[in-house]
C-alpha cells in the first residue's frame, strides 16, 4: 500500500497542470459544499441565540388559562392556584438538567409609576433572591436586594440600564424615588446583562421576533409585589438549564410538576406550561436548513462531474501505462495488485482534491461572512466527511480505470508502443 501511495504522488506530481484540472470538479464541490454548510450552522446558531440569548438557557414556566398566556395586567386573580413554596422551589432544582430556580411576577406596560412628571412604560418584575443569577444580571452600581429587603418588605428598587436613561436622563438613579401606585420606592441599584448581547435584526420580521421594545425595566423584591398589586398573585417561574439541548424537556418537568402540585382547579382550563424558545429555535433552523439543503444537492452535481473527471484521466493513464502494466503482468503481477495500484492512485487524486475543497470552501465561507455579514461556523464533523466522500468517488469512479488495468493480457499490452 505504501509503494501504491508513492506510485500515485509521483504520478500526480510527473503531471502537475493535468492533475489539477482533474481535482478541480472535486475541489469546486466539497468548497461550495463546506461553504453552505458552514453557512448553515453559522444561521442556525444566530437563530438559537437570537431565541434564547447569550448563553443563559433559561426557560419561563408561566401559567396558562384556556390555552393562552394568563395575563395578570388584564384579568383577576384566578381561583384555584396556590402559591409555590419554598419547598416546591427546592422540589424543582432536583429535576435532572436544571441547575438553578427563581420565582417572580410580572407586569407589562406598567401604569401609575412616575418619576416627578415623567411616566415609567416598561415592564415590572416582582423578584426572589435567585432572579439575577438565573438571568445573568450583575449590580452595575449601587447594591443588589438583601435578605432585609424581603423579610422587613422594603420598597426598594432595582432599574436596568434603559430606565436609567430613560427616566433619568443620564444622571444617576441611585437614591431617587419611583411612584409606583401611590407608594414611593427608592432605587438602591442599577444593573445590567453580565455579557452584552444583541440579535441580528435583518428584516421587519426578524425586528417583530427579537426586538424588545419596552421603555426598560424595574424590579422589586417579590414580598413587595402585594403592595403594588394589592394581591398574592401565582408567581411564574425561570429556570436555568444545564446546557441548551436540555431547555425543552426540562422546561416541560417543570410545567407538568408545578401543574399538579399548585392547580387545584379541576375544570382543566388552567395549567402551567414552559416558554419553549428551543422549539422555535428548531423550526426556524429547520426552515432556513431545508432551503439550503437545495444548494448542497445543487453542489453536488460538480462533485459527479468531478468524478467523471476522475474516471476519464485514469482511462488515459492506462492507456499511456500499458507496457508498464504488461511488464509487471508478465514478472508475476497480480490482477489484485494492478487494482489497488490504479484504485489508489484514483483515491489520492481525489483525496488531495476533497483536502484543497475543504481549505477553499472554509476560506470562501469566511470572505463571504465579512462580505456579506452572514454568519459562519465551520463544521468539523462536515469537513471531515466531505473528505472521505472524495476518497470515496475516487475509489468508485475509479473501478473501471483499474478493472481495465487489471485485465489486460500481458502479451497483448507488451506489444503496444
Amino acid at each position: 500500500m505504501r509503494e501504491n501511495i508513492r506510485l500515485a504522488f509521483q504520478g500526480i506530481f510527473g503531471h502537475k497542470l493535468r492533475s489539477l484540472l482533474t481535482m478541480l470538479g472535486i475541489i469546486i464541490g466539497i468548497a461550495s459544499i463546506i461553504t453552505i454548510v458552514s453557512t448553515i450552522k453559522g444561521t442556525s446558531e444566530q437563530i438559537k441565540e437570537n431565541l434564547i440569548g447569550a448563553g443563559n438557557n433559561v426557560v419561563n414556566v408561566a401559567l396558562y388559562g384556556d390555552g393562552n398566556l394568563y395575563d395578570m395586567s388584564y384579568q383577576s386573580v384566578p381561583v384555584g392556584v396556590k402559591q409555590i413554596d419554598a419547598r416546591l422551589k427546592r422540589e424543582l432544582g432536583t429535576i435532572d438538567g436544571v441547575s438553578r430556580v427563581s420565582l417572580y411576577n410580572m407586569r407589562e406596560s406598567v401604569s401609575g409609576a412616575y418619576y416627578k412628571a415623567t411616566s415609567f412604560n416598561g415592564n415590572m418584575y416582582g423578584i426572589d433572591m435567585d432572579y439575577l443569577a438565573v438571568y445573568g444580571y450583575t449590580v452595575r452600581s449601587g447594591r443588589g436586594f438583601s435578605d432585609k429587603d424581603y423579610s422587613e418588605f422594603r420598597k426598594v428598587l432595582l432599574i436596568d440600564t434603559r430606565t436609567e436613561r430613560s427616566l433619568f436622563a443620564g444622571e444617576s438613579a441611585l437614591g431617587r424615588v419611583i411612584e409606583i401606585s401611590g407608594e414611593p420606592f427608592t432605587v438602591i441599584g442599577v444593573i445590567a446583562e453580565s455579557e452584552e448581547f444583541t440579535p441580528k435584526i435583518e428584516t421587519i420580521q426578524d425586528y417583530y421576533l427579537y426586538a424588545d421594545t419596552s421603555s426598560g425595566k424595574i424590579f422589586m423584591p417579590i414580598t413587595t409585589w402585594p403592595t403594588v398589586c394589592n394581591f398574592d398573585e401565582p408567581q411564574n417561574v425561570a429556570i436555568s438549564a444545564a446546557s441548551t439541548d436540555v431547555m425543552t424537556k426540562v422546561g416541560k418537568s417543570a410545567a407538568d410538576l408545578l401543574t399538579s402540585r399548585v392547580i387545584t382547579d379541576d375544570s382543566g382550563s388552567l395549567d402551567y406550561r414552559s416558554e419553549d424558545l428551543l422549539s422555535q429555535a428548531q423550526k426556524l433552523q429547520s426552515m432556513s436548513e431545508s432551503a439550503n439543503s437545495q444548494l448542497i444537492w445543487i453542489a453536488s452535481i460538480s462533485l459527479l462531474v468531478g468524478g467523471i473527471g476522475v474516471m476519464n484521466i485514469m482511462l488515459v493513464s492506462v492507456t499511456e501505462r500499458t507496457s508498464e502494466i504488461g511488464l509487471k503482468k508478465a514478472i508475476g503481477a497480480r490482477k489484485r495488485s494492478i487494482r489497488m495500484q490504479f484504485l489508489t492512485e484514483a483515491a489520492v487524486l481525489t483525496s488531495l482534491g476533497g483536502i484543497l475543497g475543504v481549505v477553499a470552501g472554509i476560506g470562501m465561507a469566511e470572505l463571504i461572512s465579512h462580505i456579506a455579514d452572514i454568519p459562519v461556523a465551520v463544521s468539523i464533523p462536515a469537513a471531515v466527511v466531505a473528505v472521505a466522500f472524495s476518497v470515496l468517488i475516487g475509489l468508485l469512479f475509479g473501478l473501471l480505470p483499474a478493472a481495465k488495468a487489471a485485465n489486460l493480457s500481458p502479451i497483448e499490452a507488451l506489444r503496444r508502443d
